[in-house]
């Protein structure tokens, strides 16, 4: 099933007054330094912390009221976990939440804390989508997928859609926009509705090393599955293959991927909480870096770029070590 426009505009609709339209902010600082216009879209100030509130709610939100009453299984190392539990809270439904045991605590806890039921689970030896399967069978339960869904698409592109219309509203045009890339539901959606919008602008997805399956898969032409030896500063974006439904749609839309290593993503994280004041984890900072690391080709002298910046669920220990530059 694809995913069109009008899917992102109904989704707006359903989420309006429930997740937050986060504002732009625009640095003097930040312009001055990388000779552009950057315009700010800090989805850390979203419901859960994250962007993932969005899809989550459009998703749960169109369950029938039998579907709600099993309840909703989901898998995920942290943001999708709460966006799905939060959501779930609101709706009314029970929600099972499958997550690495070495997930950062700060996610689980906040997990809980929206009153789902936690499974951890061994990454190395153990297979998460199996157990949510097998507990979404018992239950009755309706599994929420991550990223590979048309509605959960639909509803991160509602960021897309705030964007364009904050950016008009401050009477820019959007010359290049810049997301996170893991699974590919984010950036596909929001991708979608930029294009529609604004057809010039140039759309450029971020990655950290050695998870850049969606780079790589651009390249081959097919999906490509990496088998990654180590881990990411970048946990929300450890993913080793982009999905079925959003691969076709970057493919379309992306003009090009960026790569970031963990040094450049704590070098963000240390620019936004003391330059920009704000609190962002490491997959939520890769556009960051990446402008600020200059790899971005078609970020042009004197463009207007509309950032995301697409979560603050940072361990505070973890937080703590890269601002005392021990990572």
């Amino acid at each position: 099933m694809s995913v069109v426009f009008a899917d992102i505009e109904a989704a707006a609709g359903r989420l309006k007054g429930h997740a937050i339209e986060t504002p732009l902010i625009e640095s003097p600082a930040l312009n001055e330094r990388l000779g552009l216009r950057v315009l700010i879209k800090p989805e850390t100030l979203q419901r859960v912390g994250a962007f993932k509130f969005r899809g989550a709610y459009n998703r749960l939100s169109q369950l029938s009221a039998e579907q709600r009453r099993a309840g909703v299984v989901a898998f995920s190392s942290g943001n999708h976990a709460q966006g799905v539990a939060l959501a779930a809270r609101l709706l009314g439904m029970p929600a099972l939440i499958v997550m690495p045991a070495d997930a950062p605590s700060v996610k689980v806890e906040a997990t809980r804390g929206y009153g789902a039921e936690i499974r951890l689970y061994d990454r190395l030896t153990e297979d998460r989508v199996a157990i949510a399967a097998e507990a979404a069978a018992m239950r009755g339960a309706v599994v929420v997928p991550a990223f590979d869904d048309p509605d959960i698409i639909a509803g991160q592109g509602t960021v897309g859609l705030e964007l364009v219309a904050q950016a008009r509203a401050l009477g820019c045009e959007l010359d290049l926009v810049m997301a996170p890339v893991g699974g590919g539901g984010l950036m596909a959606g929001t991708s979608l509705a930029v294009r529609a919008l604004s057809p010039a602008t140039e759309i450029v997805g971020v990655e950290p090393a050695g998870f850049d399956d969606t780079a790589k898969s651009l390249k081959a032409g097919a999906r490509q599955l990496l088998k990654p030896t180590t881990r990411s500063l970048c946990d929300a974006l450890e993913t080793p293959s982009p999905g079925a439904l959003t691969f076709p749609i970057l493919q379309m839309t992306l003009a090009d991927i960026a790569v970031v290593d963990d040094a450049e993503v704590a070098e963000a994280m240390r620019y936004a909480f003391q330059v920009l004041k704000l609190v962002v984890e490491p997959g939520g900072s890769v556009c960051l870096a990446a402008l600020l690391a200059g790899k971005v080709a078609q970020a042009r002298p004197g463009a207007t770029v509309g950032l995301v910046l697409s979560g603050g669920n940072v361990d505070p220990e973890l937080f703590a070590q890269v601002l005392r530059h021990e990572l």
